[in-house]
């Protein structure tokens, strides 16, 4: 006798039912009302492909031996049933592990009941309607066919005389799946097609001299299905005996692996792939800053469909020296962890009509003053979390136009989990050991076949990308990756134990991944080498204080571990314009550099200095006054600057019809020295006014897998179920309510009690503290009854308990219709 799986859930204790909801968390996921509807939502659709999306091969396999051994005329199989279809091979598993592969299936009740009468829940038929990759019986198919599977003498004989390519498609099709698209003509002409990817009749040169499908279907091998859009095609399906009989070499579930694949792996030197990695990290924030430093000097805009264009792109990749996919990669990365935002261009759209730019935000100061280790862990806490599959970019679209950065089409919500799954893989082989790319995608292809099936080209993607990025080095997970990978995990655990943060006081283990890499790498210098050819040499990364006197004073040249500036006369004027004097530089070389300042460099920057402010521009259109009226006559005769229309007003002074901003430019590219000054007659600083986007939050403040329902711990588990429990009792309850108060018709010629005899009622169970059933309607105009105690009737209201939520109700007597004392 068959059990629904409702009551095999009401006949089982709350830890086993907690247990099955931390296995399947989306099932409370809103709170069932009872345990009728747990059950329902146990068999859906989508909860019973998330409970199989977490299963392993070899499971997965046991399941479908389960469904294969299925008595048709109750449904339900046996433990006995699927040991001797699963030992069937010539490699079968021992039998301890399909016992405890049916433990697994039956801890997430996609097997539930006794182990001679097992059954399947709902549902995973309409899921995967091929258990493993086998047809449907013939005799659903078509009858011919099914005789011809009652004579085995006859189909072998059938079989042995298949052309070779008649053949060839059903070995394809008895590996799995057994349906295949086929033209329509293959099947109405002799000579019109094959099946799609299938090879054709290799006789006579390979050019094909028949249909081997028109042969199947013919000699009822092949059984033609409905299927094929607009009748452009037609299906073909080879049933479930045909295929069994051609799988007798490798058993009837094909090759069974209880363990996953090995994987060997290159053993590294873990200092060698750390160093490798750490040298890449450190590659990576200095790439990202010169990407962000050239947005900030040349605002990308945003295409009106979305993201950045393709020349945007290239322009970015060519100034920063790298190519368009890594590009492509930090933009993205930087964008989730907020350091760039869109922000609204000013007057007029800009280019492609755009009418935003890509900015760095306000926190990209705050990220370039943290240490080198610091910067790395906030790009790769958002690349983790990310949800955006870069590889899309440069790729087309459904629509056959061109995925660009930042567009909505790389949006992906797998892509966390596909990082997260192929960086489980190599944090749980041994320190420094680098798999090879078939062996990743053997072991994730058994870890989890439902959810990696056509992904690997994602999963590829994410191996490159960690090696871009720094998180793995030669091959190999850091080690400062796998802390940094188990961080992320311990941390979203926490989370969801203790998602309103109460718990202050916890540990928290952040911090391990950034100190093990700033181990690794140089420590940040505050000095640098002056040359005699004034070049400046920094002999590691420079503190943040250092980096920004140099991007003033001086003009890069090189980067890496060790970077190369060079001191210019437009570096000095730069500096000078932004508020430097001559003494302050002589001082920052001196205290700065760890060897002696060569004398040509003070001798620039003295000839600068002299010449800097000897001219003083101010607006009138403009002016231009010295106290030299030599170098005044000078840029009067200046053919080079005859288009500012300058004249003299004074010895002193000269003045132009155009603003001081293009006075100031023209000046200082003819090569004078000019410094502008307000109406007090004070220089004015000129250093560069940066334009930064809205400050936007990182998305490292997500899981690591934003699809994933969070696990409760067990005692909110336990609560839940008491939950559940207490409306199961309630539905139940209410369904054994009188059908007076219920509302039904009467069966009999019992009346309905009439409002003073549901008072007179009341008023008994009051006295005598009875349980009464009430019926009564809602507030929406809904009738409904509930088992209640009274505790008191007065002023219009009665307030009773009900002992099962141990709630107490309020109800307007006027919306009391009947009331019967219960027996």
């Amino acid at each position: 006798m068959t059990t629904s799986l409702a009551d095999h859930l009401r006949s089982l204790p709350d830890e086993s039912l907690a247990a099955l909801l931390q296995l399947r968390p989306d099932l409370v996921v809103p709170v069932p009302a009872d345990v009728a509807a747990l059950a329902i939502r146990a068999q859906s659709r989508v909860s019973v492909s998330r409970a199989l999306d977490g299963l392993d091969q070899f499971t997965i396999q046991i399941m479908d031996a389960a469904r294969l051994t299925r008595d048709p005329a109750d449904g339900t199989t046996s433990v006995d049933g699927v040991l001797a279809m699963a030992t069937t091979g010539p490699r079968p598993p021992a039998p301890t592990a399909v016992r405890a592969a049916l433990d697994r299936l039956r801890a997430r009740f996609l097997l539930y009941g006794p182990e001679q009468q097992l059954q399947l829940v709902g549902g995973i038929d309409e899921i995967s309607p091929y258990p493993a990759g086998l047809g449907r019986p013939a005799a659903e198919l078509d009858p011919r066919t099914a005789a011809l599977c009652a004579d085995p003498a006859k189909l072998r004989r059938t079989l042995l005389a298949a052309p070779p390519s008649a053949r060839a498609i059903l070995d394809r099709l008895a590996a799995g799946p057994p349906v295949g698209s086929v033209p329509p003509g293959a099947l109405q002409a002799p000579a019109a097609g094959v099946v799609d990817d299938l090879p054709p009749d290799e006789t006579n040169g390979g050019a094909p001299t028949g249909s081997p499908v028109r042969w199947l279907v013919d000699h009822r091998l092949l059984v033609r299905v409905a299927g094929g859009k607009g009748g452009s095609t037609g299906m073909v399906e080879l049933p479930r005996e045909i295929g069994l009989l051609l799988r007798r070499d490798t058993g009837p579930l094909g090759p069974l692996r209880t363990s996953p694949p090995p994987v060997a792996g290159t053993p590294r030197e873990p200092k060698a792939a750390d160093s490798a990695g750490a040298g890449q990290a450190m590659e990576v924030v200095r790439h990202t800053e010169a990407l962000l430093d050239q947005l900030a000097a040349d605002p990308a805009p945003v295409l009106r469909s979305g993201g950045l264009g393709v020349r945007d792109l290239r322009r970015l990749a060519r100034a920063t020296g790298l190519d368009e996919p890594t590009a492509a990669l930090l933009l993205e990365v930087a964008y989730a962890a907020g350091l760039t935002g869109e922000v609204e261009l000013p007057g007029a759209a800009g280019r492609y009509g755009a009418d935003q730019q890509v900015l760095p935000t306000a926190g990209f100061e705050m990220w370039q003053s943290g240490s080198l280790a610091q910067r790395w862990e906030q790009l790769i806490r958002a690349w983790l979390t990310m949800t955006r599959q870069v590889g899309l970019v440069g790729q087309r679209d459904d629509r056959d136009r061109p995925i660009t950065v930042l567009s909505a089409e790389a949006e992906r919500a797998s892509a966390p989990a596909a990082r997260r799954a192929v960086l489980g893989v190599l944090a749980d082989l041994e320190p420094a050991a680098a798999p090879t790319v078939d062996e990743v995608l053997a072991l994730l292809d058994w870890r989890a076949p439902r959810r990696s099936r056509g992904r690997e080209a994602a999963h590829r993607e994410v191996l490159a990308e960690a090696a871009t990025l720094g998180v793995t080095g030669l091959g190999a997970l850091t080690s400062y990756g796998r802390l940094l990978l188990a961080e992320a995990t311990a941390t979203e655990d926490r989370d969801t134990e203790d998602p309103l943060g109460l718990r202050a006081d916890a540990e928290d283990g952040r911090g391990t991944a950034v100190r093990a890499l700033d181990a690794l790498l140089p420590a940040p210098v505050d000095h640098f080498l002056v040359q005699a050819d004034l070049t400046v040499v920094v002999p590691g990364p420079p503190e943040p204080a250092l980096a920004a006197e140099l991007e003033v004073i001086a003009e890069p040249e090189s980067a890496g571990g060790a970077s190369v500036h060079r001191v210019t006369t437009g570096s000095v004027r730069r500096a000078l314009d932004a508020g430097y004097s001559a003494d302050d530089l002589h001082a920052l070389f001196r205290r700065r550099s760890r060897t002696p300042v060569p004398q040509g460099l003070a001798y620039l920057v003295d000839d600068v200095a002299r010449k800097h402010g000897g001219l003083r521009i101010g607006s009138a259109g403009a002016y231009l006054r010295s106290d030299d009226e030599a170098l005044l006559a000078e840029v009067l005769a200046d053919r080079r600057v005859e288009g500012l229309a300058l004249r003299r007003l004074a010895p002193t002074v000269l003045v132009t019809p155009h603003q001081a901003g293009r006075m100031l430019t023209v000046l200082r590219e003819a090569g004078y020295a000019p410094v502008a000054e307000d109406a007090t007659g004070t220089a004015v600083l000129t250093r560069q006014k940066i334009r930064r986007a809205p400050a936007r939050v990182s998305v490292a403040t997500r899981a690591l897998d934003p699809l994933a329902t969070p696990r409760l711990p067990l005692p909110r588990l336990l609560g839940v179920v008491e939950q559940i429990r207490r409306g199961d009792a309630a539905a139940r309850a209410a369904r054994r309510a009188p059908a007076a108060v219920r509302g039904a018709a009467p069966t009999g010629p019992t009346p309905v009690p009439s409002h003073s005899d549901a008072l007179a009622v009341l008023q008994q169970a009051v006295r005598d503290k009875a349980l009464v059933w009430v019926g009564y309607v809602d507030a929406h105009g809904a009738t409904a009854s509930r088992l209640v105690r009274p505790v008191s009737l007065g002023a219009g209201y009665l307030r009773a308990e009900d002992e099962r939520t141990e709630m107490l109700h309020t109800f307007a007597l006027h919306r009391i219709t009947a009331a019967v004392l219960e027996k």
